[in-house]
């Protein structure tokens, strides 16, 4: 799968790009469900909501710049907004997962 935002690939933190190959999974660690010295699926969440908050913010700044006149890079603008615009869609995408994934259990008879 392509990933030309770097998103996906940073989420491993190793490698070009962060990339790092897949391999089996050695179990869960600890009570609290992370696996053994990788980072916690919260952890991850927040760092990538943050980063989408940063490029929607540099999206907001850039087309603010081009409509005062401080900035007169179109390119450069159009460029930040969409760099916001798919990395908000993917956030949408893993949040629509995740609620499907909750749903799917909460209908798990015990």
């Amino acid at each position: 799968m392509d990933d030309p935002l770097g998103l996906i690939g940073r989420a491993g933190g190793a490698g070009p790009g962060g990339l790092r190959p897949i391999g089996p999974m050695r179990g869960v660690g600890g009570a609290d469900g992370a696996a053994a010295g990788g980072p916690k699926f919260r952890e991850l969440l927040e760092r990538e909501l943050e980063r989408v908050n940063e490029l929607q913010r540099d999206a907001m700044q850039a087309a603010e710049d081009l409509a005062t006149g401080r900035r007169d890079d179109l390119e450069g603008a159009i460029l930040a907004t969409q760099k916001a615009d798919a990395a908000f869609r993917l956030l949408l995408s893993v949040r629509n997962k995740v609620m499907e994934a909750y749903e799917e259990i909460k209908q798990v008879r015990v």
